[in-house]
């Protein structure tokens, strides 16, 4: 049972078939080893990944797992399904210590390194949702950057790595979210930390699949941003499988990323669902056209990039360019400053020098302007 993963119908949905594909290579067992006895801490572990995460990490017997946590009805459900989890599973339970807070307090990650020691840090906390971060973009690059910033900063003072789920939209990022994502890329990177860079999470929380199941269940319509758009997608239990196989990679600054030969229009996805949930129905699609943000085709990494194979079929190490420490960590501390002004023109200016494939929407550089005349008056 994964709490906060998926909602009932969709666990029964075969999704390689529609994937068309075998699963992603699991986890050899020297990533299993590395990981039993340690006490090892998650951020946003009441998310779909995070909690799934929780519930792997459990049957490896970890000394102790700090379950950090900003949502405080997602902690109290993870706290409710872990018991269960343990119940049914004695002999995979293990420690925890649930924490409601947030990655970007530095008070309480001391607290946490000083009090649990964790060697390795998961950093899934993150704000995801491309078009609310459109019209909420310091919301994002507080979240998303400087709570990185803090979580790498303090694990690198107690000899701690962390390992960052990061997202395809960090490529040539369209949004701010993406652009976010891309600046906590280069953090990690920079601090010697590994980061995973995932597809679209099938039937995660909130994602395309769950708004559909539910869409399907009204009688449809279920809509699609635009009729082109595509998509790459791995399923919950690979994200998981491919976190762990990023922990165990002992090259410091390693960007991972799965091979996955096709991606698939959103449309398809849809029909796939109504056929599935719904095949005595014909449950209509409504194309509603991309919003900010958003993109006709995500990319794991630009074309041209140099990959390099690891010693697992279907996963590459990417080879990305990286800001030079000092001027990394000085567009911080000047995006920092904008930020605590709520100087949002600041605040863009800065954060396109650290992402300078970043192309903002319209949406937003009309709140940049907006921005731009408050702060003159």
């Amino acid at each position: 049972m994964y709490p906060f993963t998926v909602i009932s119908p969709l666990n029964d949905l075969n999704w390689h078939s529609f994937l068309g594909r075998p699963p992603l290579p699991s986890p050899p067992p020297n990533a299993i080893e590395a990981l039993r006895h340690q006490p090892i801490l998650i951020t946003g572990a009441g998310g779909s990944i995070g909690s799934a995460l929780a519930m792997r990490l459990a049957a490896l017997a970890p000394s102790i797992l700090v379950l950090l946590e900003a949502s405080e009805s997602n902690l109290y459900a993870l706290q409710r399904d872990w018991a269960e989890f343990q119940a049914a599973n004695p002999r995979a339970a293990c420690p925890i210590k649930p924490v409601l807070g947030s990655a970007a307090d530095q008070p309480l990650l001391d607290e946490i390194f000083a009090r649990h020691a964790p060697r390795i840090a998961f950093h899934a906390a993150a704000f995801k949702h491309v078009p609310l971060m459109e019209e909420q973009p310091l919301a994002a690059i507080s979240n998303n950057i400087f709570a990185t910033w803090t979580l790498t900063e303090t694990a690198a003072a107690h000899a701690a790595r962390v390992v960052l789920l990061s997202t395809d939209k960090a490529v040539e990022p369209a949004s701010v979210m993406g652009a976010t994502k891309r600046v906590a890329e280069q953090i990690v990177l920079s601090s010697g930390g590994a980061v995973l860079r995932l597809a679209n999470v099938l039937a995660s929380r909130d994602s395309a699949a769950e708004v559909f199941t539910r869409q399907i269940a009204q009688g449809g319509p279920v809509t699609v941003t635009d009729p082109a758009a595509r998509r790459f997608f791995v399923t919950l239990n690979e994200a998981v499988n491919l976190l762990l196989i990023a922990v165990a990679q002992p090259k410091p600054g390693i960007l991972l990323a799965p091979v996955l030969p096709d991606s698939h229009f959103i449309a398809d996805l849809a029909r796939f669902m109504a056929r599935e949930l719904a095949p005595n129905r014909e449950i209509p699609i409504t194309f509603t056209g991309l919003r900010p943000g958003d993109k006709e085709t995500e990319h794991l990494w630009p074309s041209g990039a140099p990959t390099f194979p690891t010693s697992l079929a279907g996963v590459v190490c990417v080879e990305t360019p990286l800001l030079p420490a000092p001027q990394l960590t000085s567009q911080l501390a000047s995006l920092r400053k904008a930020l605590e002004t709520r100087d949002l023109d600041a605040a863009l200016t800065h954060l396109r020098r650290l992402v300078p494939d970043y192309t903002p929407s319209q949406a937003l550089l009309a709140l940049s302007r907006q921005s731009a005349q408050r702060v003159a008056l």
